[in-house]
């Protein structure tokens, strides 16, 4: 019996952080929806044109254009600044070729 109480008590101490990440319940009205879309619209996105081989990207462009607009305060996340190291081989060569080069 106490092995299960153990179990529920760690059950819950470890759902609680997750609980605390859960979207809120704010809901949009009609009114700010329209709003958005018509600056979407004046950044230069047409809902519906029928171009969805470009859709990714006209929506994210139109998006940063009014978050720029906006002053940049938007729920999309920060400003990143930085740089990134993508395609960096994660071992050196050194140690690559003890790995897999064979005698």
């Amino acid at each position: 019996m106490k092995s299960l109480i153990h179990a529920v008590v760690v059950a819950a101490a470890l759902a609680a952080p997750v609980m605390s990440f859960a979207q809120s319940n704010a809901s949009v009205t009609r009114a700010q929806v329209r709003a958005e879309l018509v600056q979407l619209e004046k950044a230069g996105y047409h809902v519906g044109d029928g171009d969805n081989a470009h859709y990714p990207e006209a929506i994210q462009a139109a998006e940063a254009k009014v978050a720029s607009q906006n002053g940049g305060a938007s729920g999309y996340g920060g400003v990143v600044s930085g740089s990134s190291e993508a395609g960096r081989p994660a071992v050196s060569k050194a140690d690559w070729n003890a790995m897999y080069s064979h005698p």
